[in-house]
């Protein structure tokens, strides 16, 4: 049996890195020729303000140290950007806008930056690069920042733990947004998912239903996280031990490592049939609060879950119920006490999450 010491070694050889000092100038060349890809699966730009990278450029100025940054080797020798996002397209920002992406949704190409709130040096504040002197620019241009280079040669199954532990806790990514993520990373059979995610976002009745869904929410992916949230909820109940998180992480893994069968053509199908039978009973008013008919609030992921699931277990039984009763029934359940036991204080229970989407499919079950 292998030692404590063996195990680790193995494991250390699993993961092949490389650290290089890359000037700013050199990683805005890389950017520009292609050779520096950043991802938007991997982190939405402009998370930062104006004054975040004010300060990031008053900081460079100063020759004050900078966060490493990290990127992936992918098979053709190409750098793909996977920490360090806002640092990078701060500067590059800074120095050449135009190379940066413009902004969704209105697609606006960004502005020069122009510096704020500078606490160090007040007088940079109003400047842009070209205000700069040559010799500032060139301190700009030649300031290094450590690189830490994950090679191609690294197990995929390693890259994608190192992505979650340097993303997990910090303010750049949402949930879903890492889970996207560390699924390219995992390969082909991530990216199958991955893709397979979004075909299901972008279908039109599951969108109606979701109106209610705040905006910043679906800004950090949260329509994605509610479609694996339907599945995860009417495959893998099993696996959920109380942290929504670590269900939908273990789950979307699970699918892609191949430990647990998906069918894609076969939960496509399911999927559409369901929200296109719930677009027509309920509408934008399916996973909301109700006070006697009216929907209060915005989009509540414990209705969804029991709703979606609930109606998906009874949906051949109920198809030829009128459309205003099971309306009704639905309205009707999610104001009463017994559902409200579910959905309340420590919802985040297994038992629950079952309790809530049997209060939905019995319901339902009345009006056959």
């Amino acid at each position: 049996m292998s030692s404590l010491e063996e195990i680790i070694d193995q494991k250390i050889g699993e993961v092949r890195t490389e650290s290089l000092d890359f000037s700013f100038g050199e990683i805005v060349n890389l950017h520009s020729n292609k050779e520096l890809i950043i991802q938007p699966e991997y982190q939405r730009l402009f998370r930062w303000t104006d004054e975040q990278k004010s300060r990031l450029i008053e900081s460079i100025i100063l020759e004050l140290p900078i966060p490493q940054i990290f990127v992936i080797e992918n098979e053709n020798g190409v750098f793909e950007l996977i920490d360090g996002l806002q640092r990078v397209s701060s500067v590059i920002q800074f120095i050449d806008p135009s190379l940066l992406p413009p902004i969704p949704p209105e697609e606006k190409k960004l502005d020069h930056l122009v510096l704020q709130g500078c606490d160090l040096i007040k007088n940079l504040d109003g400047k842009t690069f070209k205000d700069l002197s040559l010799r500032l620019q060139l301190r700009i241009k030649r300031s290094s920042v450590r690189t830490v280079i994950i090679k191609r040669q690294s197990k995929s199954s390693l890259r994608y733990e190192m992505f979650k532990r340097l993303n997990t806790g910090g303010e750049i990514l949402a949930s879903q947004e890492i889970r996207n993520c560390s699924a390219r990373i995992l390969g082909e059979d991530g990216v199958e998912f991955y893709t397979f995610l979004l075909e299901m976002t972008d279908h039109a009745t599951f969108k109606n239903c979701i109106e209610t869904l705040a905006q910043a929410d679906k800004e950090k992916k949260g329509d994605e996280e509610l479609v694996l949230r339907f599945f995860a909820a009417k495959n893998a109940q099993d696996l959920f031990k109380g942290s929504v998180r670590d269900w939908l992480d273990d789950y979307m893994e699970n699918i892609i490592l191949k430990k647990i069968d998906f069918e894609y053509e076969t939960e496509m199908e399911n999927f559409r049939s369901l929200f296109a039978f719930i677009n027509e009973i309920m509408g934008n008013g399916a996973f909301v609060k109700y006070r006697g008919n009216n929907p209060i609030g915005g989009l509540a992921p414990a209705y969804y879950e029991a709703i979606t699931v609930g109606i998906f277990q009874v949906l051949e039984q109920i198809r030829n119920v009128q459309n205003d009763l099971v309306k009704q029934k639905i309205i009707n359940t999610v104001q009463t006490e017994r559902f409200r036991q579910y959905t309340g204080s420590g919802a985040n229970k297994r038992d629950k999450l079952q309790g809530r989407i049997e209060t939905i499919k019995n319901a339902l079950l009345e009006l056959v």
